[in-house]
């Protein structure tokens, strides 16, 4: 990751298809002094990945509906912007270390 320019504040991405847990998540990641941006699925957050080079956190639900899954994206973020660094959550699965994207982290959700 590049050293952060005085002043300058990174973003985060929070994919969540369920609305209020997509507003609370990015609640937690402005609280923690991101710039947050929010999608319901895949395709907006490619879409918000494509626009926004200031994205250096993808937070991402596993389980969504649309064209990727948040495996899917997490894999398609780190192959497009590889200093990104990604969590992927899910409360009803469990995701293996060998399924992220190399040096993604999984978050058990509470469901």
């Amino acid at each position: 990751m590049t050293e952060a320019v005085e002043g300058m504040k990174y973003a985060a991405l929070v994919v969540e298809d369920n609305p209020l847990l997509l507003m609370d998540a990015m609640e937690m990641a402005e609280s923690a002094g991101f710039v947050v941006y929010g999608a319901g699925d895949a395709d907006q957050a490619m879409r918000l990945m494509n626009s926004h080079a200031d994205i250096r956190l993808l937070f991402t639900d596993v389980d969504m509906p649309g064209s990727m899954d948040g495996l899917q994206l997490a894999k398609a973020v780190r192959a497009g912007w590889p200093p990104v660094a990604i969590i992927v959550a899910s409360g009803y699965r469990r995701v293996e270390p060998r399924d992220l994207p190399e040096n993604g982290q999984f978050f058990a959700k509470i469901p």
